[in-house]
C-alpha cells in the first residue's frame, strides 16, 4: 500500500507519474469500443470484484445516464446506450455462488444476455480473478468484444482479452483509482461523440 509509506505530497507525485505512463491510445480504443456498441445497438456489460465491482456499478450508472443531456432523459425517441453492470443483481449472484460456484457468477449471466457484437468490459487489478476470466473466455468464444482493465502484471486477463488498458503498478488502491479516473474521460468522450459536441462538433 503506497499510502502507508508515502506522505501526501509524495503520493500525489507518484499518482501523477503513473497517470503519465498510461498509453493514451488505449484510452481512445476503450472509448471507441463503447461508442461503437452504442452506434450498433449492442450491449456493454461490465464486471469486476470488490472495489472493481463497485467501479463496474459506477461506470454502468454513468454510461447509462450521463451519455445523455439532462433535458433528454425523458425523451423516449433518444437512442440510448445499453449498459449493465453484472455485479448489481444480488439475488442472482448469491444463487449462482451458492448453487454452482463463485467463479460462475458472471458467465452464467452472460449465457442469458450476451450476444455476438456485445462488449464485455472486464476489470481485474490482478488480472487473475477466476469469475472474470471465465466470463471473458465465454465472451471470446461467442464473438463478443472483450476489453480488460488490469494492474500489476496484468495476469491471465491481459493475455486473454482482445484489447485493454493496463496500469503497470503493484498497488491495488492506486490501480483502482486510475481505472475510474480514466473512465471519466472515456465517459466524456463517448458523450461528445453521441451528442456531436466538443471536438466532435460540426
Amino acid at each position: 500500500m503506497l499510502g502507508a509509506s508515502l506522505d501526501t505530497n509524495d503520493y500525489m507525485t507518484r499518482l501523477n507519474e503513473e497517470l503519465d505512463r498510461i498509453d493514451r491510445s488505449d484510452m481512445q480504443r476503450w472509448s471507441d469500443a463503447i461508442y461503437e456498441a452504442w452506434h450498433s445497438g449492442n450491449f456493454v456489460y461490465i464486471i469486476g470484484n470488490g472495489g472493481s465491482g463497485t467501479t463496474a456499478s459506477h461506470m454502468a450508472e454513468d454510461l447509462g445516464k450521463s451519455t445523455l443531456h439532462e433535458a433528454e432523459l425523458n425523451d423516449e425517441s433518444k437512442k440510448r446506450l445499453k449498459v449493465l453492470s453484472l455485479t448489481d443483481n444480488a439475488g442472482w449472484l448469491m444463487a449462482v455462488g451458492n448453487d454452482l460456484a463463485y467463479d460462475q457468477i458472471f458467465v452464467q449471466q452472460l449465457m442469458n444476455y450476451g450476444q455476438s457484437g456485445d462488449v464485455l468490459l472486464a476489470i481485474s487489478g490482478s488480472g487473475n480473478s477466476p469469475n472474470v476470466l471465465n466470463a471473458v473466455e465465454w465472451a471470446n468464444r461467442h464473438e463478443m468484444k472483450t476489453f480488460g482493465l488490469t494492474g500489476y502484471s496484468g495476469g491471465k486477463l491481459k493475455d486473454m482479452q482482445q484489447d485493454g488498458l493496463h496500469v503497470d503498478l503493484d498497488d491495488m488502491g492506486m490501480v483502482e483509482s486510475i481505472h475510474l479516473c480514466l473512465f471519466h474521460w472515456v465517459l466524456n468522450d463517448v458523450f461528445a461523440r453521441i451528442n456531436s459536441t466538443g471536438r466532435y462538433a460540426g
